[in-house]
């Protein structure tokens, strides 16, 4: 887990690549969780931040998923359409958990 703090500054991403490829070793499902509860208040340093630490992660065949970001931070994230998972939520195309999903009459629930 990489537990990124605030406040961010400009050109803060440097070095943090060669962190991420060693973490993306050290799992088995390819996936980051960056701990972004202290980030601070969301601004385009943070974006950068993360913009560049997914582009890492996707040059090493991995992912970034972020554990407790902030409403304003996960808003911005989707006005500048920065694609990032979210711990606790289903991935793209699952059901959320607890969700039944429709089947045909007849059909086996899965």
């Amino acid at each position: 887990m990489l537990t990124l703090t605030g406040p961010v500054a400009r050109g803060q991403a440097a070095g943090l690549d060669d962190i991420v490829f060693a973490l993306l070793d050290g799992v088995d499902d390819g996936v980051v969780v960056c701990d972004v509860a202290g980030i601070g208040p969301p601004g385009l340093a943070v974006v950068d931040l993360l913009a560049r630490l997914q582009l890492a992660a996707r040059r090493a065949g991995g992912r970034i998923r972020l554990r407790a970001p902030d409403p304003a931070l996960r808003a911005l994230l989707h006005l500048v359409g920065l694609p990032v998972e979210v711990e606790g939520e289903a991935e793209e195309g699952e059901p959320a958990l607890g969700v039944e999903v429709e089947v045909e009459p007849g059909e086996a629930a899965l």
